[in-house]
């Protein structure tokens, strides 16, 4: 088949990847001028190990089986990464409970070698660390996630695919047994379509002829401010507070160079922007500060942003990743992806073979 992918971000380049290893002729549409230049390069380049999912979810299944599948991929294609682990912390008896609940729920998902550490336990490990109680996650890495997309990029071309950059999708519609899709203001015909467009997946969606409008989820916009750490790391693993509502919390992540950075917050917005408002750094340091106390006056610099494509908005329970396949919406050989936030990156491969799958019902 000739299948075109639309979107070269992590997940558009692994489920291209995977459909070119499958001996499918495979185009990548991307309508920015690079890869990977939107949710997968502004996020927190973490490993999960996939503890936070409820039972059965399939952001639960994908995180443990794509976790695994990534390490071994990252050893075969010399991707930078790190498996230097992860303490998730209550910093007050009140949250006690929320990181045993979170300790349940990853043996129930089956992700290794979790350990609930009593106070001096954790800060044996992190002396600088502040804590009541912490539960530790060994299999949580860190990873170089552009280097990770120009690998998956190089099996797809090594496989006869190719990615087609500043390459805008405006419609799509099946014709005569096969996809017509304006790619840059071309018709071009394709055997199967995967919207893989983040962001834009649901306007794709809604340009694409008879795709059921009822089945386009709304989408809604969750920005992730990160602030940069001056000085030495303090911490030799990530550490992440216990969760909040649409988010993980400001959590401590160390890049491959070393470098501490926090965040991201959560910050409900309407329109796609990514200034960082130096002001948010005054409850970044109330919400570090609880974990690590020692945080020095004016250490904090504005980084960077992302935005999340939920699909569950303040006060809604989270929202699964949604893959809608012809046997959901009834057209032929067309797979959409909504809502592939975090841990998309990390899942990435195994949603990838999800996609394969479906492409072909």
């Amino acid at each position: 088949m000739e299948v075109l992918v639309v979107g070269a971000g992590v997940v558009g380049l692994a489920a291209a990847r995977a459909l070119a290893l499958g001996g499918h002729e495979v185009v990548v549409a991307e309508a920015a001028g690079l890869i990977g230049s939107g949710v997968s390069s502004r996020n927190s380049e973490v490993i999960h190990a996939g503890m936070y999912y409820p039972t059965s979810s399939a952001k639960a299944r994908l995180c443990v089986e794509g976790r695994r599948r990534l390490y071994a991929f990252c050893d075969s294609h010399g991707v930078p990464h790190g498996k230097i682990g992860k303490l998730i912390v209550a910093t007050s008896e009140a949250e006690r409970s929320k990181i045993e609940a979170i300790a349940r729920q990853g043996e129930i998902n089956g992700v290794e070698g979790l350990r609930l550490l009593d106070r001096a336990e954790a800060v044996a490990l992190e002396p600088n660390l502040a804590c009541v109680a912490a539960l530790l996650s060994p299999e949580t890495g860190i990873i170089d996630s552009h280097a990770l997309m120009l690998a998956l990029q190089g099996d797809l071309e090594d496989h006869g695919g190719m990615v087609a950059l500043g390459s805008p999708v405006s419609r799509m519609a099946f014709e005569n047994g096969r996809w017509r899709v304006e790619v840059a203001g071309e018709a071009m015909g394709f055997d199967a379509v995967v919207n893989a467009a983040s962001l834009g997946a649901q306007k794709l969606a809604a340009v694409t002829e008879g795709y059921p409008r009822e089945r386009i989820p709304r989408l809604v916009l969750a920005k992730g401010n990160y602030f940069g750490c001056t000085g030495r790391p303090a911490f030799q693993r990530l550490i992440y507070p216990a969760p909040i509502e649409g988010g993980l919390g400001v959590h401590l992540t160390i890049d491959l160079a070393g470098r501490m950075r926090f965040g991201p917050d959560v910050e409900w917005i309407e329109d796609e922007r990514y200034e960082v408002d130096p002001g948010r750094a005054e409850s970044f340091y109330d919400a570090i500060r609880r974990y690590w106390p020692a945080l020095p006056d004016d250490a904090l610099t504005a980084d960077y942003s992302g935005i999340r494509p939920k699909l569950s908005g303040p006060g809604e329970p989270a929202a699964d990743f949604l893959i809608d396949g012809p046997q959901d919406h009834g057209l032929p050989r067309l797979v959409n992806l909504f809502g592939i936030e975090s841990p998309g990156l990390t899942s990435c491969l195994a949603i990838a073979d999800i996609v394969v799958e479906r492409v072909g019902e």
